[in-house]
Formats: structure tokens, C-alpha cells, sequence
């Protein structure tokens, strides 16, 4: 990699972020693509948020991508807001459009491009938990004509996330259903009817939990995916396998959320089939 006075800087931002994927995958896009540029991880405090978006402009920076706990605290320092960041009322990319500061979410279209032939229009969906990952894939389908999203969440948040779904739904026809997640009959009910399951929620990083009880049974036509990339498998992925279904874990959302970050950034497409296999080979 060729570092010289016209190199740019881009980053990821967060706090931990130390142990973060993200740089392994833009400097190998960078150096494939022939872009002059350097990704870095920046774990700063809270503080140290504001000054750190300020750096993109005086740096002429290509932007930054935000991880927790600053994809919310971010938007005030910034320009605008695309459609989708502000359905979902968080940031994961910010870009540096001539020293106008856009913030982006590039989550849900990231994951619905690691999907293998899934087309959203038309289509129930199933969701479990409605964190951020869950609500950029909830918004992404909601804006992509998904026929209805089922949003199963736990009774402690249920009144929260009813409030942000119907927000959401104002904004296009898809029809989204908030349920209790403890209730197992309308869990098994509503995936009878569905054509993908997702694992929203941070169960199974431990490599012990799942988010679903091992009785729920799948139907050979759907198709299910978790959000999570580490562990390569979870236990809820595990336990789909098990049902002969097709799975995908979250290593492909990683992939293609950043590579449409990339290409904010640079005009240019990540070559993501190369990347790809070099992640496999690295954290599989």
C-alpha cells in the first residue's frame, strides 16, 4: 500500500472498536480498487465525538463509519440526513461531500445484498429484536415493498418499539406488527407464513443463547440469517441447520454494508468476491 501527500483517510469510529473487522476489509478494497486511501479504527470517548467529525472537513477526509454507542449521538454535527438514516434514526457511514457532512445507513441495503437471491417486494419477513441492526433492515424492506414485517421483541421494550415501528410505517404500506416474544404459538404462527427470519437481537455472540426456543419448527422454504458475524455460526444458526433450511450469518451484512460505504465514498465498486474469500480464509 503506497502512502504518500495525497492519500485520504477514512475510519471507523466507536467505543471498543479495537477489535473492529472493518479496517481489514476497506484496506484490501482500497489497494484492489486503486484507490489511494488508509482506513483506520478510532475508539474515542464521547467527548471527543464532536471534534472528530469536525476532523473529516479539516483532514478533507473520505468520511467515517460509526459503530455503537455513537450512530445516534453523531446526527447533530452533521449536514443531513438521507431518508433511510433518518427513518431509522441512526448513522453508520458519514460522507464528505465536498465538505458537506451526509450521513448515511447503509445496514439494511447491506444485508438484504448478502442474502442469495431474495427478492424483498411482496414478501412477509420475520424479525426478532429491534435494535439498530434490526430497524436498518426493517426500514430497508419497509422501503423495498416488503408485504408485511412481523417484529417479535420482549415485553420489557414491546411499548417502545410499538411507538418506533408505527413511525416507521408511516412513511410507506407495509403493514409491521409488533409481538411479544415470549408468546411461542404466535412466534410458530407467524413464521408459518413467513419467507425469512432474522436474529436481530445480540443473542448467540456468546456462543451459549439463542433467541428462539429449540420446539419452534421451520418451514423448507425459508430462509434465515443472523446479524451476527462473531461466532462465524451461532447457536441459532446451528439450530436452523439442524431443520435443513438455508442460512446466512452475518459476515455478508459486514461485507456489503461497507462496500456501499465504499462506494459513497469513492464512486468506485468494492471487489467484494475477492474480499470476501480473503475473510473466510481469516475468520472462518
Amino acid at each position: 500500500m503506497k502512502i504518500d501527500g495525497y492519500t485520504r483517510l477514512a475510519a471507523v469510529v466507536a467505543n471498543p472498536i479495537k477489535h473492529s473487522i472493518s479496517p481489514f476489509i476497506h484496506n484490501a478494497a482500497f489497494e484492489q480498487a486503486g484507490v489511494n486511501g488508509v482506513y483506520l479504527a478510532w475508539e474515542i470517548s464521547k467527548d471527543d465525538l464532536k471534534a472528530t467529525v469536525e476532523n473529516i472537513r479539516r483532514y478533507d477526509m473520505f468520511g467515517i463509519n460509526l459503530s455503537m454507542p455513537y450512530k445516534q449521538a453523531v446526527i447533530p454535527f452533521l449536514d443531513e440526513l438521507t431518508p433511510a438514516a433518518q427513518m431509522i434514526g441512526a448513522v453508520n457511514t458519514v460522507v464528505n461531500q465536498n465538505g458537506k457532512l451526509i450521513g448515511y445507513n447503509t445496514d439494511g441495503k447491506g444485508f438484504f445484498m448478502s442474502l442469495p437471491s431474495f427478492v424483498i417486494k411482496g414478501k412477509k419477513m420475520l424479525i426478532l429484536g429491534a435494535g439498530g441492526a434490526a430497524t436498518a433492515i426493517i426500514v430497508q424492506a419497509v422501503l423495498e415493498g416488503a408485504d408485511e414485517i412481523f417484529v417479535f421483541t420482549r415485553k420489557t421494550s414491546f411499548e417502545r418499539v410499538s411507538q418506533q415501528m408505527k413511525q416507521i410505517q408511516q412513511a410507506a404500506s407495509t403493514k409491521i406488527s409488533v409481538l411479544p416474544l415470549e408468546q411461542r404459538e404466535l412466534l410458530q404462527e407467524k413464521l408459518n407464513v413467513s419467507a425469512l427470519l432474522v436474529n436481530g437481537t445480540s443473542l448467540g455472540m456468546d456462543e451459549k443463547t439463542s433467541p428462539v426456543p429449540d420446539t419452534i419448527r421451520l418451514s423448507k422454504n425459508l430462509l434465515v440469517a443472523d446479524v451476527i458475524y462473531q461466532p462465524f455460526e451461532t447457536p441459532f444458526l446451528k439450530w436452523a441447520k439442524k431443520q435443513n433450511v438455508q442460512v446466512v450469518n452475518g459476515l455478508g451484512m459486514l461485507l456489503y454494508q461497507a462496500a456501499e460505504a465504499f462506494n459513497l465514498w469513492t464512486g468506485k465498486d468494492m471487489p467484494t468476491k475477492e474480499i470476501w474469500q480473503a475473510l473466510e480464509q481469516e475468520y472462518n
